[in-house]
C-alpha cells in the first residue's frame, strides 16, 4: 500500500472491485461455454453413432427405415438407401456431403476437441473461483486494515 497509486484504502478497494468484476464476467462466460459444450458433446456422439451404423450397413444392400421429426411432436417414416456418403449439419444452416469414412474422422475429431475443451474450461473455472476467493479475502483485509487505521487516527 506504500506505492503512489495505492494512496488510500478506497483506491485499493476500487481496484480490487474492478478486478473482481472482471473475474466474475469471465466466470459467467466460461460457465456459458461449459453449458454449450455439455449440450454439444451428446449431439456429436449421436451423430458419430449414426454414421458408424451406416458404415456397418454399407454393402449389405439394405435400406434403413427411420423416423424423423417433421415438426413439434410430428414424426414421419422414411426408407433411406445406404450409400457411400452421409450429410452432416455443420451449423448456421449449412449441410455438407461427406464420404462415410471422412465423416467418422471429422466427428471423432470434433468429439475429442469438445471433450478437451470441456476439461480446459473446468480447469479455467477452478482457477477463476480461486482468484475470486483470494480477491474477496484481500478486499476484506484491506477494509479491516482501513477501519483499524481510522480508529487509530481518531484516538490520536
Amino acid at each position: 500500500m506504500q506505492e503512489v497509486e495505492n494512496s488510500s484504502a478506497e483506491v485499493v478497494l476500487k481496484r480490487f472491485e474492478e478486478l473482481y468484476n472482471k473475474y466474475k464476467y469471465m466466470e459467467i462466460s466460461l460457465t456459458q461455454k461449459k453449458k454449450r459444450l455439455r449440450n454439444q458433446i451428446p449431439d456429436i456422439q449421436k451423430s458419430l453413432d449414426a454414421v458408424n451404423f451406416v458404415k456397418s450397413k454399407q454393402g449389405s444392400g439394405e435400406q434403413l427405415t427411420t423416423h424423423y421429426l417433421l415438426s413439434d411432436a410430428v414424426y414421419s417414416e422414411a426408407e433411406i438407401p445406404i450409400g457411400d456418403t452421409v450429410y452432416l449439419w455443420l451449423g448456421a444452416n449449412v449441410m455438407l456431403e461427406y464420404p462415410v469414412v471422412d465423416a467418422i474422422v471429422l466427428l471423432s475429431k470434433n468429439l475429442e476437441t469438445a471433450k478437451s475443451s470441456l476439461l480446459q474450461v473446468d480447469e479455467d473455472l477452478d482457477f477463476l473461483k480461486d482468484q475470486c476467493t483470494t480477491i474477496e479475502v484481500d478486499m476484506a483485509r484491506v477494509y479491516n486494515w482501513d477501519v483499524k487505521e481510522r480508529r487509530k487516527a481518531k484516538k490520536v
